[in-house]
C-alpha cells in the first residue's frame, strides 16, 4: 500500500542475521511513520537492507510503500509493518 506520511522519529540501523540467506547480514531499523492531518493514526514500520542506512528527518513528508502482515502465537494475534521503499518529497 503506498501512502504518504510524516516522519515522526527513527531508530539507528543494527546488523542482523538474515533468514533467506545465511550467514549474511543486513540492516535493520525502525520508522514511526503518522498519516498526515491525523493525530492518533501511526506505523512503526521495519526496514531493511540499504534504506535502514537512510537517516529520515523528523517531519519529512515521505510516500511510504508498506506492507501488512499478521501472525499468531500463543494466543496472541501480531501485525507486522514492513516499509519495502521509502522516498522523500520534500
Amino acid at each position: 500500500m503506498l501512502k504518504v506520511l510524516r516522519v515522526a522519529g527513527q531508530t539507528e540501523p543494527i546488523e542482523v542475521t538474515s533468514r533467506k540467506q545465511e550467514g549474511q547480514k543486513i540492516h535493520k531499523c525502525f520508522v514511526r511513520l503518522k498519516e498526515i492531518g491525523d493525530n492518533y493514526t501511526e506505523y512503526v514500520a521495519a526496514v531493511l537492507g540499504n534504506g535502514a542506512t537512510v537517516k529520515y528527518a523528523e517531519g519529512a513528508i515521505v510516500a511510504a510503500d508498506l506492507s501488512f502482515t499478521s501472525h499468531e502465537s500463543q494466543g496472541v494475534f501480531y501485525q507486522d509493518v514492513l516499509a519495502r521503499e521509502i522516498v522523500v518529497l520534500k
